[in-house]
């Protein structure tokens, strides 16, 4: 399945180096521009400056946006507004401009975050897509035994729910205890819905998709989250649904 664009950000050295970084562009930047301050307009420079918030923002880091942000307004009246050198403007003007400079980079930060957000949706539905249709045609060409199928849907439906891990079972889920998902991703627990989204799954119990042939449950994968809260969405749960029911026509 394609690779979630938010995992490799999370290493630890990530998103300290790009918040740092996200405070020295602009006051380099700024240092630069004061060398030439009497034949660059201030308009030139405050675009100049928000250029590295739009490039702190698009690495889907907020803070990092904000910080930008805040270090493009501070270096921008350090550097380029009088008197020089000190955090003071003396001139409306100036102190119009690096307004303007902050609201504007904060607005523009949310842009590209949205945009982020809207390119991290879109990955993850074509990996779904991928998931779906690489089991339903290791199924339709017949090649791969059975028992090969169950392990390639385990994989996909562990990745579609963030679980820790997934195996196949025969029959029916006879446990009441342990969540069942069905067809529509609605998880239920003792006969009542389990709000996934604000309370994730379910860490101290089994999490089963059951496999369906017609209105025959021929087995369910056992699902466990226990090392960390999961909050599937809506359509992941239904792929996942999806997903096992590829077994069904395996078997």
């Amino acid at each position: 399945m394609a690779r979630n664009l938010a995992e490799w950000p999370q290493a630890t050295w990530w998103r300290p180096s790009v918040r740092l970084a996200a405070l020295l562009a602009p006051f380099l930047t700024a240092a630069i521009l004061s060398t030439a301050r009497d034949s660059v307009p201030a308009a030139t420079s405050v675009l100049v400056l928000v250029v590295w918030v739009v490039a702190a923002a698009a690495t889907g880091d907020r803070l990092a946006g904000v910080l930008a942000a805040i270090s493009a307004g501070a270096w921008f009246d350090f550097f380029l507004t009088e008197p020089y050198l000190r955090f003071t403007i003396a001139d409306a003007d100036d102190i119009e401009a690096t307004v303007l400079l902050v609201v504007i980079s904060l607005a523009v930060s949310e842009l590209a975050l949205w945009g982020y957000r809207q390119q991290q949706q879109a990955a993850r539905r074509s990996g779904y897509l991928d998931g779906v249709l690489a089991a339903a045609r290791a199924v339709a060409e017949g090649k791969l035994p059975p028992a090969t199928v169950v392990d390639v849907v385990a994989r996909q439906i562990s990745e579609v729910l963030i679980a820790d891990s997934c195996r196949y079972t025969e029959g029916p889920v006879r446990d009441a205890r342990v969540a069942v998902l069905d067809h529509d991703g609605v998880l239920t627990r003792n006969g009542h819905a389990v709000d996934v989204e604000r309370s994730g799954l379910p860490a101290d119990e089994y999490i089963a998709v059951p496999v369906q042939r017609g209105p025959q449950t021929v087995g369910h994968f056992l699902l466990t989250a226990t090392s960390h809260l999961a909050y599937p969405t809506r359509e992941q749960r239904r792929v996942a649904v999806l997903l096992a029911d590829q077994v069904a026509a395996a078997r």
